[in-house]
């Protein structure tokens, strides 16, 4: 085996220089060989003299050669060892060393083992032999150099002698770099002071025990060091590193700690479980929790406390046999006899193969879960039921949530809505920009905002009033709206009606008192006409004229001031049309307009008054000649509605008239004419109003305008 050999030959070799190290240390022959004879190592030591005489030997020799001491005394070495070739003679004086061939030793049972053998000069007159038995079935391993802990000799004074292996890997040095240092060489600063005292309880004890801390690589590792007396001054010390094990213990220690302060000061109650639910362990808040002292808790099993209609115990049970974890909600029943909701959570064998069970009191946030999802049942009644729209949007705008009538009222569904930022959604349905900005504002600095804001849906002006509060709960903003388009109508209609009773009122007041002298006037003029001579005739044709006109007024305000004793009946839309439009015929050629007239084939007959119609289509038919200076067209026509109504249109090609002006139309005194009253439209829209029909303009500036005038084809149901 070469390589065994030489692995071993260079490990007697530095085993040499370490005892020739000693060896220099030891000034008394005597000490060193007692010390040597002493060895409790492996390793057969022999002392040979000049002549080749074994003069000593340790018991390690002894058992390897087979011989007792007495036996080996005064032998010849060679009659033990014998060299591989006959005449190389190992001890002849002039040789330290290692034989690197090898020794055989003979022994007297005539078997054969084979070792490695070395020797110094140790004194003048004697040879030290070191010898290993190569024989064994599994290799030599040299405790020394090959042992996973560090090993150390120093003497009394605290000199380190030799280190192995170990401990110069550690500390990054060579074994002659420590030989000869001392021990603090080794050891921190601040833990050299507690050197001394160790070493000299070392000496009277014979052995300790204890942790040294070595710093290296900049960082401090803690040793659990056991140091014997190996005699004359000799010690060894064996050093394990239990850094990582000290961490673990400190560590652990902190966490015994921290749980003791966790179980004793928790909030929860906390139980530490035996066989079948059998109380160990518990805390003051476990006790306090199911209403008994300490003492009582740990007289009992956990089960004995579930409520008898509660079978969740059994499902806890079943989870922990299965998983090992449980968690859930029991109904318990304390000592006092009260009910109790408490949340527990259960984790078998999880301290010293005891089960845990963490208990805490959720009653009364049963109760307000309870409460609130009583509270959420009842807003979703009212969110769902309301007769107004109702929408929840989040502070960065997200619909989250929309009711029925909102739906309604939006004309749209609850994909359109749900889940759109409110903004795009205004924005479709076209409300006004100032309008936005101006609620933003409100709500950012008073949390809530109250007003009107007009949409467009199915292209028609709706108008919503709507009341926005925001953080209703945390983080939703909440926002009822309805639509109060008929309100605004019926209001401005209202306006007007009160209107023309004030002026109906005032109206018959004023025409009583101008129609009686208006009759004086009219009879004096008779007279005077009869008398007058030719040339002034025209001045009275005048007269009578404006007269007229005045008594035409004054009849207009009657209509106005009380119902007329009008006779209805069935005639043709088409004919009363045609009447109108042959009168206004002369009137249309001089402003050179052309009527066009488009009329439906068999339009039902319409139960009416066709007087106080005709005056109406009079009325639109003037007006729309009268706002087309430079000549057009009027287009005419009568059709029949699906809905049993008959539809009347009457287009002009004027200069049309704005939006704002258009709502003022019908007003008492608002015309777009010069010279003109008012009272020609508002006229026309109360007998359309009596008529039960409704009237509708339309225009566009630069194009046109057209009313349109629908009126029911029920007989008499439509008259008021």
């Amino acid at each position: 085996m070469p390589g065994v050999k030489d692995d071993e030959t260079q490990k007697l070799k530095m085993k040499i220089a370490a005892l020739e190290r000693e060896n220099l240390k030891l000034k008394n022959s005597k000490a060193v060989t007692r010390w040597l004879l002493n060895f409790k190592g492996e390793e057969a030591l022999i002392i040979v003299n000049r002549q080749n005489k074994i003069i000593d030997l340790n018991d390690q020799a002894s058992f390897l050669i087979s011989a007792t001491r007495s036996e080996a005394i005064d032998r010849d070495f060679y009659d033990f060892w014998v060299p591989l070739k006959a005449s190389d003679h190992y001890l002849d004086g002039t040789i330290e060393g290692v034989n690197d061939q090898g020794l055989y030793l003979n022994l007297k049972n005539k078997r054969t083992k084979k070792t490695v053998t070395a020797c110094f000069y140790a004194m003048d007159d004697h040879y030290f032999v070191y010898s290993i038995d190569l024989t064994s079935k599994t290799r030599y391993s040299d405790i020394f150099h090959l042992a996973e802990d560090g090993i150390v000799f120093f003497d009394g004074s605290g000199i380190i002698l030799d280190v192995n292996p170990y401990i110069c890997n550690k500390l990054g040095i060579h074994r002659s770099e420590v030989a000869g240092k001392e021990l603090d060489f080794f050891i921190p600063k601040n833990y050299r002071s507690r050197l001394p005292n160790s070493i000299e309880l070392l000496k009277q004890e014979g052995k300790l025990r204890t942790v040294l801390p070595l710093k290296y690589h900049g960082n401090v590792h803690y040793y659990e060091c056991n140091t014997s007396v190996l005699g004359q001054g000799l010690y060894m010390s064996i050093l394990r590193d239990v850094t990582d094990k000290r961490y673990l213990e400190k560590k652990l220690r902190r966490n015994e700690a921290l749980f003791m302060d966790l179980f004793v000061e928790a909030k929860d109650g906390i139980m530490l479980l035996g066989p079948e639910g059998a109380i160990l362990n518990a805390n003051e808040m476990a006790a306090e929790i199911l209403e008994c002292t300490h003492e009582e808790l740990l007289q009992v099993k956990l089960w004995e406390f579930a409520d008898e209609s509660n079978y969740s115990c059994e499902d806890v049970i079943r989870q922990v046999t299965e998983t090992g974890v449980a968690q859930t909600t029991l109904v318990v029943r304390t000592r006092a006899g009260n009910g109790r909701h408490l949340e527990i959570k259960y984790k078998r064998n999880a301290l010293d193969q005891h089960d845990l069970v963490m208990i805490r009191d959720v009653s009364e946030k049963q109760k307000m879960e309870q409460t609130l999802r009583m509270s959420e049942q009842k807003f979703r009644r009212l969110f769902e039921g309301s007769i107004e729209g109702s929408v929840l949007w989040k502070d960065n705008g997200l619909i989250i949530d929309v009711n029925k009538a909102g739906m309604n009222k939006l004309e749209l569904t609850k994909n359109q809505i749900v889940g759109h930022m409110l903004g795009d959604l205004l924005r479709a349905l076209q409300v006004d920009k100032s309008d936005l900005s101006l609620i933003r504002k409100a709500l950012s600095s008073q949390g809530k905002v109250n007003g009107t804001m007009k949409v467009i849906l199915s292209g028609r002006p709706k108008f919503f009033e709507y009341s926005t509060k925001k953080n209703v709960v945390d983080g939703l903003n909440f926002t009822v709206f309805r639509n109060i388009t008929e309100k605004l109508e019926m209001q401005e209609q209202l306006r007007k009606s009160d209107t023309l009773n004030i002026l109906g009122e005032l109206a018959a007041g004023i025409a009583h008192e101008i129609r009686n002298p208006m009759t004086s006037l009219k009879g004096f003029i008779q007279l005077l006409e009869g008398n007058m001579a030719e040339g002034h005739s025209m001045y009275f044709r005048i007269i009578n004229t404006e007269l007229q006109r005045i008594d035409s007024i004054i009849n207009e305000f009657l209509l106005l001031a009380k119902p007329q004793a009008v006779k209805h009946m069935e005639v043709g839309m088409d004919r009363i049309m045609q009447e109108t439009v042959d009168l206004l015929n002369a009137q249309a050629v001089l402003h050179n307009v052309q009527i066009r007239t488009l009329f439906e084939k068999g339009v039902p007959r319409v139960f009416c008054e066709p007087n106080q119609l005709k005056k109406v289509f009079i009325n639109i038919i003037k007006n729309a000649i009268e706002v087309m200076p430079t000549g057009g067209i009027v287009t005419v026509s009568i059709s029949k509605n699906f809905d049993e109504t008959i539809q009347i249109s009457i287009e002009d090609q004027g200069i049309g008239i704005s939006e704002k002006m258009i709502k003022k139309l019908g007003e008492p005194f608002y015309t777009t004419k010069e010279k003109g009253t008012g009272l020609g439209l508002m006229v026309s829209f109360k007998i359309i109003e009596e008529h039960g029909g409704t009237i509708k303009a339309e225009s566009e500036q630069g194009v046109g305008t057209v009313f349109t005038i629908t009126l029911p084809l029920t007989q008499k149901r439509g008259i008021k």
